[in-house]
């Protein structure tokens, strides 16, 4: 992405990335040092649009890119038509739970359903309202019938009948044909209640048979144990609704690590396993399921994924892989810290950003811009823990700072001894921030 940056995208960006925040827009602006991973996923997505399914998992440490790489697809995607969802996991959202923690991550997936023309989340009425207009415009544009004419509601609910019965066989797609019927009718009578009832089924907010049998008429709901086969029929039904595809963004896998009780934990990870066997078998379509945790949460064999054997066998790498012949056809994506020199590219996208934004000449050289990536370089452990997070807030600071401040320089400033005290060594971070809310 070239050219001027909309002074809108670029407070956006430049204030996002001062909070340690990604941008949820603008992002190819900044994009560096990430083509092949961006590639191994975009490739992903193609397979996706002609009806097969893929996962994945991203895996780096916090600050290295890997929001910003999940972020960067989830664009990408609604630009070429598919529905997303994402969801970060926590202490109340797991994947599957005794009190209701795996449905409370559904419920977040769906709260966050976007698409390109709802970005933000909340896309699921507007898609289901798009779905039902299309094919009334599609009858009129046959020139047919008329809005008017008595057979034109027959005709839409027979294509909507049409639709609805190419996912009644798969697992629990009878109950939800019915729901999707039932929002129809709603849609048509004007009966709001009928349609609320059906969206909130839809969303997993109702959670007893007696409201499921009373205002729906069906005895099934939406549950901790079957919240994935919804999931399925979800992405085959956005298909037929008029979507490429969908893709579900599930981040945060520390919080499955940071499980105390064995058991609750283990049970997490069959959970990714069953989805993960059900995507490379074949049972789901037009799916793309990618996972982003940080390399101690996946890879140790005490309590991380690697714990559960199953899925150890399976994620591993190959014994061919390494560093100089990385596999990014694998299931693990691996981000390795960005070099020197693409952190310095990255410095000068944003100082000229900010000198754009600001409406200033920037005075900042590529001399200086290299000295300062230098100095974050040079600090103790940086090599093998300094992540894009510290340096961009760091530097943004720094640009706000010369912009304040004209009589200052680049060089003057991180040659002080206040910058220098504030450039502390390296911790290994992958312990520290993982454990910093950790709970018996």
């Amino acid at each position: 992405m070239n050219g001027k940056v909309p002074k809108r995208i670029a407070t956006i960006l430049l204030n996002s990335l001062k909070g340690g925040v990604v941008p949820r827009t603008g992002l190819g602006y900044i994009a560096v040092g990430r083509e092949k991973e961006l590639n191994a996923l975009l490739n992903d997505v193609n397979f996706i649009e002609e009806g097969g399914a893929t996962f994945r998992f991203i895996v780096g440490k916090y600050g290295s890119g890997k929001s910003f790489l999940l972020q960067m697809i989830r664009n990408h995607v609604m630009d070429k038509g598919f529905v997303v969802m994402d969801a970060d996991l926590s202490p109340e959202r797991r994947l599957t739970g005794t009190k209701g923690q795996g449905l409370a991550t559904y419920r977040e997936l769906v709260r966050n359903m976007s698409t390109k023309t709802k970005p933000d989340g909340g896309a699921l009425p507007l898609i289901l309202e798009k779905w039902i207009s299309s094919i009334q415009s599609d009858l009129l544009m046959n020139g047919n019938v008329k809005v008017d004419d008595p057979k034109f509601s027959e005709l839409v609910e027979k294509e909507i009948y049409r639709v609805v019965s190419q996912v009644e066989g798969m697992v629990h797609g009878f109950d939800f044909a019915k729901i999707i019927l039932t929002y129809w009718n709603g849609y048509k009578e004007g009966n709001d209640e009928k349609k609320g009832a059906a969206l909130r089924w839809l969303r997993g907010e109702i959670t007893t048979k007696s409201e499921c049998k009373e205002l729906l008429g069906i005895n099934i709901m939406i549950t901790d144990d079957n919240w994935y086969d919804y999931v399925k029929l979800l992405a085959v039904f956005m298909v037929k609704a008029g979507y490429k595809g969908m893709l579900l963004l599930i981040d945060e896998l520390v919080n499955l690590y940071k499980i105390p009780m064995t058991v609750a934990r283990q049970n997490n990870y069959e959970k990714i396993l069953t989805m993960y066997n059900d995507i490379l078998q074949g049972k789901a379509e037009y799916l793309g399921i990618i996972m982003g945790g940080t390399p101690q949460c996946v890879e140790d064999t005490r309590r991380g994924i690697f714990s559960y054997e199953a899925l150890k066998s399976r994620l591993e790498d190959s014994r061919f892989a390494n560093d100089e012949a990385r596999d990014f056809l694998a299931p693990i994506i691996r981000l390795k810290p960005l070099t020197p020199s693409e952190m310095t590219i990255l410095v000068e996208k944003l100082a000229d950003i900010h000198a754009d934004l600001y409406q200033y000449e920037r005075k900042v050289t590529l001399d200086e811009l290299i000295h300062f990536i230098q100095i974050e370089f040079s600090r103790v452990g940086a090599l093998t823990n300094i992540t894009p997070r510290e340096i961009i807030r760091d530097f943004i600071e720094l640009l706000n700072t010369l912009y304040q401040y004209p009589e200052k320089d680049l060089l003057t400033i991180i040659q002080s001894d206040e910058f220098q005290n504030h450039s502390q060594p390296f911790a290994d971070q992958d312990v520290s921030d993982e454990f910093a809310s950790f709970e018996l």
